[in-house]
């Protein structure tokens, strides 16, 4: 990566300061690999257990209600729709937080390059401001 020569300054969208080519894609504007297993894994845990607390405060008062008999067997048939609606908020947490500092870091890094990039005229600009049609 470090061999990898710097991308021109046209290589940006003037209008999003978006990359575009594939290179720059992958360089500074990607998350690295570590951090995102990290931020997933604490998504995954956090949604989870948020969603655990929820579940069963609000699963084991309806299945108190409705059957009657010792707390093993409420535990027994209002566990089962926690666990899974916890695996889904895990998984669903898990995948968003690690795409939510995608967005931040991708944004970040179009703000600063748009602010600091300079209005050179490219060759793009300067076909779009011609006059005439080439038709």
């Amino acid at each position: 990566m470090a061999d990898r020569a710097p991308p021109s300054r046209c290589s940006r969208c003037p209008n999003c300061a978006g990359p575009l080519s594939k290179d720059m894609e992958t360089s500074n504007w990607t998350v690295a690999p570590l951090i995102r297993d990290s931020f997933c894994m604490i998504g995954s845990s956090v949604g989870g257990s948020a969603s655990v607390f929820y579940g069963f405060n609000h699963v084991m008062p309806i299945v108190r209600r409705f059957v009657k008999g010792p707390m093993w067997l409420h535990f027994m048939i209002g566990a089962p729709p926690v666990i899974v609606f916890s695996s889904a908020c895990a998984g669903l947490a898990g995948g968003a937080v690690p795409a939510l500092a995608q967005l931040v870091s991708s944004s970040y890094h179009a703000a600063v390059a748009s602010s600091n990039l300079a209005r050179a005229p490219c060759q793009d600009e300067a076909m779009h401001k011609r006059s005439s049609s080439p038709l």
